[in-house]
């Protein structure tokens, strides 16, 4: 069975600041399923839309990405 890679941390900063998956769709004008897509690592954003993310959620873009190091 091939193990599914934690690229991002979307989930995660959406928890730490009290944010729902529909919350940033709307933000995003994106569809909710898109998002849960993000949060479960099954697709990833584009970089100009991790960016855009990243705005909203208001963090740097780099608090969205998974570091090598803690892999």
């Amino acid at each position: 069975m091939v193990e599914k890679r934690t690229l991002n941390r979307i989930k995660s900063v959406l928890a730490d600041k009290d944010k729902t998956n529909l919350w940033l769709a709307e933000k995003l004008g994106k569809n909710k399923s898109t998002i849960s897509k993000w949060c479960t690592n099954d697709q990833q954003p584009t970089l100009e839309t991790l960016f855009d993310i990243a705005e909203a959620l208001e963090v740097n873009v780099c608090e969205l990405l998974i570091s090598k190091k803690k892999m």
